[in-house]
């Protein structure tokens, strides 16, 4: 039995920290690694960036592990959730040792923000390092294998991708060679992911489980996103996240690789997609518990099911958001318009 999720990477456990009311529509989101960390790369495709260490992640560069991924809230405000990760690490004496007492770690801790900020109506209200220290206290205290929640929770909380509420989204696979891979999304774009003639998401189209909407059901969708676009202001700023991750044993280079072409299911969910106003980012992990085939082309079925992963992952985001509707703005949530064919 799996979870369909990120946890389905045996190792991985995921935890949320969120905060939502009294101006509040944000929260942190944290994937942790399994003692000793795992093999880590990234690759970043939107024009609007806002990431930290990510540059150690680089396959040229020293370090090769890492012991955790933020995902956080905030804008650039909200990278300070990484800092508080770090410090809960530190106490586990979970990093890179550098020095002659055991305690003496830095953990490896690479983190990127979406924009939300505004979103519950207090601008000054974003992630800082007590709410990661939350975070990864909620993924240390779930079980291996569990489920992770998705929608609006965790740094999908003021998530939004276009006119519709974003959040959290999460999907596995199992391959035939016995590998699993696994992505999580925080859906929160400039793009729109509903198919604007027809009402369908566009992760279902790519998928092929087309339920078309009833004619007056989408006219009376496209009318209520007409008036929500004529109120809120415009989004400056977008970005959509995800972690990639394969219990397959991969250097940092094929890491790297899995990252970049699994930003292909960001494209093939979201339209437009890496614009100048998104910082889309994917992490990619993995624990090396399954040697991958030593065949040269063994990689390509972990590399399109990570694409496969995301745009899937992108889907159940926008089907398990909720409406929100306050100080900062009005976004329906794709089930409110739509129901849940």
């Amino acid at each position: 039995m799996t979870a369909d999720a990120l946890t389905d990477v045996a190792g991985l456990r995921v935890g949320h920290a969120t905060r939502d009311g009294d101006g509040w529509l944000t929260g942190t989101t944290v994937v942790l690694a399994p003692q000793g960390g795992a093999v880590a790369a990234v690759d970043v495709r939107g024009g609007g960036p806002g990431t930290k260490e990510t540059d150690a992640l680089d396959p040229r560069n020293l370090v090769q592990k890492a012991e955790a991924v933020v995902l956080t809230g905030g804008s650039a405000y909200g990278l300070d959730a990484a800092s508080g990760v770090m410090a809960w690490l530190e106490e586990q004496r979970r990093g890179v040792r550098v020095g002659p007492d055991p305690a003496h770690v830095v953990p490896v801790v690479p983190a990127a923000c979406v924009f939300d900020l505004g979103r519950g109506g207090d601008f000054r209200a974003r992630p800082d390092a007590a709410l990661g220290r939350a975070a990864v206290e909620a993924a240390a205290a779930t079980e291996y294998g569990g489920p992770v929640a998705e929608g609006c929770v965790g740094a999908g909380t003021g998530a939004v991708v276009g006119t519709v509420k974003g959040g959290i989204g999460t999907a596995s696979t199992l391959l035939g060679s016995g590998i699993t891979v696994a992505a999580l999304v925080v859906a929160n774009a400039a793009g729109e992911g509903v198919d604007p003639e027809t009402g369908v998401l566009y992760g279902e189209l790519f998928q092929g489980r087309v339920e078309y909407p009833e004619a007056r059901v989408h006219e009376a969708a496209r009318r209520r996103l007409a008036e929500v676009a004529a109120r809120n202001a415009p989004p400056p700023l977008n970005t959509t996240l995800a972690v990639v991750a394969t219990d397959a044993e991969l250097s940092k280079a094929q890491a790297q690789k899995l990252a970049g072409t699994s930003h292909d299911g960001i494209a093939r969910a979201v339209r437009p997609v890496h614009l100048l106003s998104d910082g889309d980012t994917v992490f990619a992990l993995a624990t090396g518990e399954r040697p991958l085939d030593p065949h040269p082309l063994a990689l390509n079925e972990i590399l399109a099911a990570g694409a496969d992963m995301v745009t899937r992952a992108i889907v159940r985001a926008l089907r398990a958001a909720e409406p929100v509707a306050g100080p900062g703005g009005a976004w329906p949530s794709y089930r409110e318009l739509y129901g849940d064919r």
